[in-house]
């Protein structure tokens, strides 16, 4: 890091022209492309290492050390060992228990490791989509290259737009301007110059002033310069080194893979913590049975004269697979993997296979507002010009779309001298451009504009009335003084002719051949006006009222979240300087040409709100989820947006939810972490946010025992995203030191998506419950029928590989379409789950007992009749073991229990779809779950009726157990579907219970969002809402057509309602919110 600080100072003190020698490249004829293949071979590509990416073998390698699958491992050993060493040690089937296990476990790991690297190749992909390119020069022409093709002593060309490829010595700047927020997150756009200027003592600046470094975007000038440093040397570079840690993010366990365990999700470690209570039960019980059973000299009925402790070793181990869930790997992988797969539909890439169900548990999500809550393109909605207000349409940079009309009139205004005259002044005074592209993702060609983004309204507007793209050039520009933050305006002198600036456009009414524009803050522009045009196309007087008035029409836009520039001209016969004299300077030049200004107007722009932003900000509300918006803006438009998009609702005390970041920092420190946990636990937005705040309140909210999602997408937002519970970059705007930190990432940088996945995530978890809930409770049952034969002295129910096959092939299918369960309706009304939630809760334990009990129950008392029936009336194991041709007899029986438990397992699933709703509740609601039972039928007939397979592998006689076996393994079914109904009953009433122990007495009831039909709306109110809704603690959100007008509906005053407004979306302006308490 020193060697790269040193390294740094000399590229920035050395002279350009021995810099140059030293990278040997040529100011003006820049590399030679040999030269620059040469240097590209030996450094690399410009790009940020990224950690080694895991091999699929490793990853493979990595699945094998769950707990429970170490466990599965084990249980195949033994059986291969015991089979080994015992009479049958020759006999090929009599491993299949143990090989059938390894299978299972191969399976999961491969499916595991496949999903992880397919995941994996996606971001890649994402990397490579959204790569820029650099303008260079090569062989002594300009030419457009890959950044990653950019190497050391590349000559590259700078201009207004650009975001810099990499580390660069400037030796030509003018005006030129970098932000540089990225690096030091402050929100000032930073100057630079081409040369070394003298530090006369004072402290030297961290960043030196004749370099700009890379990822820093171009907003003002034009520039040349030489690349000193790319890729990991960049400073970027380095900061992403320091964001990997000091081993470059290459730390490994005791296994020697990497280390990810302080990055598991809360899904990984409560199925780690399952695992382990799992794991530790089942050799607890093997270890009991194991005693029981020698002590009681249980031997194996096929070879008496073996010792009873080998035989329970094999027991053992049966038990071990009965008590283990294996399947629940495989299933939390595979509705994992599937989660993911239908995350990629929603805009949502997932960089951890569990991170989708971490956002499902979030209780505070913070968002950035630009591009994430609103589109991202500033865009103009209004207008006021020589004294007419009017009305600009369309949405984003499309020109082609929507047009210029008079809000009194609603005429179209696109030729009114007025319009003309602000827009083409305006213009005059713009450096950004507009181009029609093409999307590589769609393959549409689409309109991007190239420059500042607070230029890209005028330019759009000023080609909606008709001025051509080459319009500009028509007025050549003699002086340009740019926007800095202490002038707060842009002035630009261009030549003119003619009796008016344009056709139809402000008359001049004396000779004129120079005009000078002002454009930039209200308040500066209008007290530099002497004069206004007004819609005569006259200049008149502007006066103290009158300049009064003009700023009230600013506060009212501003009031609307809307961006207010002030355009002024001044027509004039000659320049007010002399352009020979070399000793003026910019600034004086400035002072000369903005006297005596007359105000032509006033253009409004916005960044509109995405299209359903508002509605899903009331979803993740109604859902739990605190929504906080953290904004670079002034408090008062953070606060006009944050009710767009109804982060803030008419109930919220506006000065206690919207806070200025300086209060977290009153005297440059931030405040003491009860204090901030206190602000934080209550604010919605925070406003004049700098990159580190973000940090900050992520820690406060984790500190109150929340799970945050942070968004992000600057290089000094990858902090917040790594110590949020789950980051969420962006993929169009993010950098990729942000994706790098993140856990999962928005292709289309839309916080809608953030929503749904809120919603798939508690879908995904709900259903990972709902598997998880179905499996244990069959090893529960498996275990308990073994162990009632064991100490009753019945013969063994089955055999490990008969489990195996009921488990793995008759289970599996339904436990992976209950992993694959559509969301309850009501998902988005539950409280998000605390933070340290074990996946199975206490509730839930209990039903899990209470089905494996039922299932034991009704199982056992099938086999025992079945026992009876085919044994000779015998049910012991003793007994039977004395008659002749026990083995068929037995068999038979355990066929009977096999088919009963298939059958009563089909019914379970559709009784396991929930925890609290009865069976027949949407019975059809999960296409999946039939498909599944179809394929558990299937392969039940095959098991128990295939010549061979049946009775030589799994030792099971369908055919010979007749039409008594089959009528008799009915009762399974029956039996378990009204008792498990009857213990639904008392899992319903835990549940509620639970549900309302999360509720504290300081929070509000949670929101249910309720959209009645407008024609009901429009009606009286009082007999449709008390009626059907109305409830405690429900917002209804009504809504009428854009176009259509509802007024205030009848009886709304006779109404207890909390808080009623009008909507004021431009998309939506018809609606009314209603919110009882």
């Amino acid at each position: 890091m020193a060697d790269n600080a040193e390294k740094q100072k000399q590229d920035s003190d050395l002279p350009v022209e021995e810099l140059a020698k030293i990278y040997q490249t040529d100011l003006v004829k820049g590399l030679t492309s040999a030269k620059a293949e040469e240097i590209f071979k030996r450094d690399g590509p410009n790009e940020l290492e990224k950690p080694p990416k895991p091999t699929l073998l490793t990853l493979f390698l990595m699945q094998l050390t769950s707990f429970i699958i170490i466990l599965l491992i084990c249980a195949a050993c033994a059986s291969v060992a015991v089979n080994a060493t015992g009479p049958s040690a020759a006999d090929p089937l009599s491993y299949t228990t143990g090989v059938a296990i390894a299978i299972i476990v191969l399976i999961n790991a491969g499916i595991a490791a496949w999903t992880e690297h397919k995941a994996g190749d996606a971001l890649e992909a994402l990397s490579q989509m959204q790569q820029e390119n650099a303008t260079v020069i090569r062989d002594g022409r300009e030419t457009e290259i890959p950044v990653s093709k950019v190497v050391r002593g590349e000559v590259v060309v700078l201009g207004v737009g650009d975001v810099m490829p990499a580390d660069t010595r400037l030796f030509e700047a003018s005006d030129f301007k970098v932000s540089e927020m990225a690096l030091t997150g402050e929100p000032d756009d930073v100057a630079k110059t081409s040369k070394k200027k003298k530090n006369e003592g004072g402290e030297e600046k961290l960043l030196p002033e004749n370099m700009a470094f890379s990822s820093c975007n171009v907003t003002n000038g034009a520039g040349r310069g030489i690349v000193t440093d790319t890729g990991m040397s960049t400073r970027i570079g380095r900061i992403a080194q320091l964001i990997a840690g000091e081993d470059g993010g290459k730390k490994t366990n005791m296994c020697g893979f990497p280390d990810t365990s302080a990055n598991q999700t809360p899904l990984q470690k409560n199925l780690e913590k399952l695992g382990a209570r799992i794991g530790i039960l089942a050799i607890v019980i093997c270890i009991f049975i194991f005693i029981i059973g020698w002590a009681a000299d249980r031997r194996d009925p096929n070879n008496q004269e073996s010792a009873a402790w080998l035989y329970m070793i094999l027991v053992s181990v049966t038990l071990a697979v009965a008590a283990i869930p294996e399947g629940i790997p495989l299933c939390v992988t595979i509705s994992l993997s599937l989660g993911c797969a239908d995350m990629v539909n929603e805009n949502v890439l997932v960089r951890k296979l569990a991170a989708v169900e971490t956002l499902g548990s979030a209780s505070v999500i913070c968002s950035d507002k630009t591009g994430t809550l609103t589109e991202g393109k500033m865009t103009m909605v209004g207008m006021w010009a020589a004294g007419k207000t009017y009305t600009v349409t369309g949405k984003g940079f499309d020109p082609e779309v929507g047009g210029v009309q008079r809000a009194d009139t609603q005429a179209d205004g696109k030729n009114d001298m007025g319009v003309k005259s602000n827009l083409l002044a305006a213009l005059l005074c713009c450096n950004t451009r507009l181009e029609k592209v093409k999307n590589d993702e769609t393959g549409e060609m689409e309109w991007k504009h190239k420059g500042n983004s607070s230029e890209a309204p005028i330019v759009v507007a000023a080609r909606k009335v008709g001025f051509s793209e080459s319009i500009s050039d028509e007025y050549p520009r003699v002086l340009e003084v740019p926007f800095s933050s202490s002038r707060k305006m842009m002035l630009t002198v261009s030549e003119v002719g003619g009796a008016a600036l344009c056709p139809g456009g402000m008359p001049f009414t004396e000779p004129t051949k120079y005009l000078a524009v002002c454009k930039g803050a209200p308040n500066y522009i209008v007290d530099l006006c002497t004069e206004t045009l007004n819609e005569a196309g006259e200049a008149e007087p502007l006066s103290d009222e009158a300049k009064k008035d003009i700023l009230k029409i600013v506060d009212s836009y501003s009031a609307r979240a809307l961006r207010v520039l002030a355009v002024a001209a001044r027509p004039m016969s000659e320049l007010p300087y002399d352009v020979n004299d070399e000793d003026i300077n910019t600034d004086q030049k400035f002072a000369a040409c903005r006297q005596n200004l007359r105000l032509i107007g006033l253009v409004a722009s916005i960044d509109p709100d995405r299209d359903g932003v508002p509605e899903s900000v009331l979803a993740a509300r109604g859902a739990g989820i605190r929504v906080v918006m953290i904004t670079g803006d002034y408090l008062l438009t953070a606060r006009a947006i944050a009710k767009n998009v109804n982060i803030l609702q008419p109930t919220d005390d506006e000065d206690v939810a919207a806070v200025d970041c300086v209060c977290l920092r009153p005297n440059g420190d931030y405040i003491d972490k009860a204090e901030m946990d206190q602000l934080t636990k209550s604010v919605r937005v925070f406003a004049r946010a700098k990159p580190e705040d973000k940090l900050e309140i992520v820690k406060s909210i984790q500190r109150q025992g929340q799970v945050s999602a942070m968004t992000g997408d600057g290089v000094n937002d990858a902090p917040a995203l790594n110590q949020a519970d789950i980051g969420v970059a962006m993929g169009i705007q993010g950098t990729q030191v942000a994706k790098g930190a993140s856990d999962m990432v928005l292709t289309d940088d839309n916080f809608c998506s953030i929503v749904k996945a809120v919603e798939k995530g508690r879908a995904i978890y709900s259903g990972i419950q709902k598997f998880v809930a179905f499996i244990m409770s069959v090893h529960i049952a498996e275990v308990m029928q073994i162990f009632v034969c064991i100490v009753v002295g019945i013969p063994v129910m089955r055999t490990p590989l008969q489990i195996l096959f009921l488990i793995l092939v008759t289970d599996l299918p339904p436990s992976i379409a209950l992993g694959m369960e559509p969301g309850e309706s009501d998902i988005l009304n539950q409280k998000p789950r605390p933070k340290e939630e074990p996946i199975v809760l206490n509730w839930m334990w209990l039903a899990m007992v209470m089905n494996g009990a039922i299932l034991s129950i009704v199982i056992v008392g099938i086999y025992i009749i079945s026992l009876s029936h085919f044994c000779d009336g015998e049910f012991l194991q003793a007994r039977i073991y004395e008659l002749d041709g026990f083995e068929t007899k037995l068999s038979c029986a355990q066929t009977v229990a096999f088919i009963a438990l298939v059958w009563a397992e089909n019914i379970r699933a559709y009784i396991s779809r929930s925890f609290t709703r009865p069976m027949w509740h949407d019975i059809l609601g999960n296409k999946h779950m039939q498909k599944a039972i179809v394929m558990a039928q299937i392969c039940l007939y095959v098991a128990v009726l295939t010549p061979g397979f049946s009775d030589l592998i799994l030792g099971l006689r369908g055919v010979e157990v007749g039409i008594w076996g089959w009528a008799v393994a009915l009762l399974g079914p029956f039996g378990t579907f009204v008792l498990s109904e009857a213990a639904k009953l008392i899992s319903k009433w835990q549940a509620d219970k639970y549900q309302q122990s999360l509720v504290t007495e300081d929070e509000k009831l949670p929101v249910r969002v309720v959209k009645p039909k407008v024609q009901e709306m429009k009606e009286d109110v009082s007999s449709v809402l008390p009626n059907k809704l109305g409830k405690k603690g429900e917002v209804v959100y009504a809504s009428g057509d854009k176009n259509e007008q509802m007024e205030k509906p009848k009886g709304f005053d006779d109404m207890p309602l909390a808080a009623a407004i009008p909507g004021k979306r431009q998309q939506n302006p018809c609606c009314w919110v209603w919110c009882w308490h």
